[in-house]
């Protein structure tokens, strides 16, 4: 927790909530352990789609679909969201999530390795959505910002690792430290790249905002 939890609480006590169907895959995402997007994240991503109005949206990382129907739920009626995910298990989920909620034609899945697939698209993005794997944040990073639109939005997920990015890398479990270390390098690329003006924000796990100048 980076902000105190009764702080946190008070917080999210504000937020107005999302809607039933939202509610409900949240609910069965945190019972199976799932990770999804946190609260304050949802509400600052909501906030950014207010402003934004992204008429095509890119998120690497979909797990059971949960982001990528927020973002749909709360962009511009005409937006489109092209989402990426390799873990075969979570893939099937996904898709029935967007058939229920009949998103199927405002949601495109790509299913395989996010940096392969990066590699391959074209065209622009007003906002990308970066919720994958952290330590692989730096390396996905080059292709997005060749596919972010000037001016558009890369937004990053759970740069802070509850807390363990300002730690020094020998006070890290040994397991953690390569992840460690491409964090740090993917947060110091973010505030030093000539294209790029970057927020890190201290908001649920911790959330990157950066704008291609």
């Amino acid at each position: 927790m980076i902000i105190d939890e009764r702080t946190a609480a008070f917080i999210d006590s504000l937020d107005r909530g999302n809607t039933a169907f939202l509610d409900g895959i949240e609910k069965d995402a945190l019972e199976n352990q799932i990770p999804i997007v946190r609260k304050p994240t949802q509400s600052l991503l909501k906030f950014l789609l207010a402003l934004k109005r992204p008429a095509e949206i890119l998120e690497v990382g979909t797990a059971v679909g949960f982001s990528a129907l927020l973002m749909s739920e709360y962009g511009p009626e005409d937006c489109h969201i092209t989402t990426i995910e390799k873990y075969e298990k979570r893939i099937p989920a996904a898709k029935e999530n967007f058939r229920r909620a009949g998103r199927e034609d405002r949601i495109t899945l790509l299913e395989g390795d996010a940096a392969d697939i990066l590699r391959e698209l074209t065209g622009t993005y007003d906002m990308i959505f970066m919720d994958a794997a952290k330590g692989q944040y730096i390396r996905f990073l080059p292709d997005s910002l060749r596919l972010l639109a000037p001016g558009g939005l890369l937004i990053s997920d759970n740069v802070l690792q509850d807390g363990d990015v300002i730690q020094s890398r020998f006070a890290v479990a040994r397991r953690n430290r390569t992840i460690h270390a491409r964090m740090r390098e993917y947060l110091y690329e973010l505030k030093h790249h000539p294209r790029l003006e970057t927020v890190i924000l201290p908001v649920g796990d911790g959330v990157t905002v950066s704008t291609k100048v």
